[in-house]
Order: structure tokens, then C-alpha cells, then sequence
């Protein structure tokens, strides 16, 4: 059985519900996938000073899906022209408590999606920097969809193609 799919969103509202959208296009297309809500994991804020608390009970859970995933796909909202928090914060965690945190990036395919109030690129183009910056393999096509164009079908399904071809 390949690795999984893993679909992290971090959002419950629009971003969860395109995650599940690319999760029945992964099933349907036979590639595993799985979902994490980054706003439920119990993750502590990271800060230099808090280090020393530990990153928190979830950090477990992300960890060891980080490592079993063949594939990482971001459902975030566009956050004040950027990436938003429960991301950051789990990126945070993972550099600083993984002792494989560059293994969990390094050579990973990356698919980037947003569902945003305004237009979703400024976090899309962010999002593509930092997890370029890590070493991912970004797919050129990404999913942009807002209140007035929800997300193409076509494009989830290609992107799905896409990713099953590099997870190989």
C-alpha cells in the first residue's frame, strides 16, 4: 500500500469542506488520503518562551501523519494577505520538536488550495515560498475558489492525478 495523502486544512468552515472535496477525488481516484484540522489539534502556541511547555498533545498526531504521508495537500484561507495562524504555528512546532523536521519536508509533494473571502492568491503565492523554502516539490497548479467561484471539479481531479503520479 502506497503512503497516504495527507490533506491538512486551517479552517473548519470552507477549507474543511474543500479538503473533504479532494478527499472523495483521492478515494475516487484509489490514492489513500486522510484529514487533519489543524484548529483541533491541541498545539500550543509557539513562542521562544514557551518552548519549554512542550508543543502540546496534537503534536504527536501531526508528527507521525508528517512522516507517513507520501503527499501534503493545504487547504488554508487567506489570513490578512497571508498564511494563517494554525499553520504557522503547527510549521513552527514541527522545526523545533522534530528531530526529522527537514526528513518531513525535503522531496515532498505539495498541492496548495485556499477558499478565501477576498481573492486567495496573496495566500496561495505565500504558501508556495515557504513550503518551497522547505524543500517540497510545489505543484504548479493550485485551487483557488472564493464566495463567487467555487472550486472546479476538473482541476481538483487533475491536481489529484498529479499528485498520485509524483507520490509514485
Amino acid at each position: 500500500m502506497s503512503s497516504p495523502l495527507l490533506l491538512l486544512t486551517a479552517s473548519h468552515n470552507r477549507n474543511f469542506q474543500l479538503a473533504e472535496l479532494v478527499l472523495a477525488a483521492s478515494r475516487t481516484a484509489g490514492l489513500p488520503a486522510t484529514i487533519i484540522d489543524l484548529t483541533t489539534l491541541e498545539l500550543n502556541l509557539y513562542t521562544s518562551r514557551g518552548e519549554t511547555r512542550g508543543p502540546g498533545a496534537g503534536f504527536r498526531q501531526l508528527h507521525q501523519a508528517m512522516a507517513e504521508s507520501g503527499g501534503l495537500w493545504i487547504c488554508a484561507p487567506e489570513y490578512n494577505g497571508g498564511i494563517p495562524p494554525s499553520l504557522t504555528n503547527a510549521i513552527a512546532w514541527l522545526s523545533r520538536a522534530a528531530e526529522d523536521f527537514r526528513a518531513l519536508f525535503n522531496g515532498k509533494p505539495v498541492a496548495l488550495a485556499t477558499h478565501s473571502g477576498g481573492g486567495g492568491q496573496k495566500v496561495l503565492s505565500a504558501m508556495r515560498i515557504q513550503f518551497s523554502h522547505l524543500g517540497c516539490i510545489v505543484l504548479g497548479r493550485e485551487l483557488l475558489s472564493h464566495g463567487g467561484k467555487p472550486a472546479n471539479p476538473d482541476t481538483v481531479a487533475a491536481m489529484v492525478a498529479q499528485m498520485q503520479r509524483l507520490m509514485g
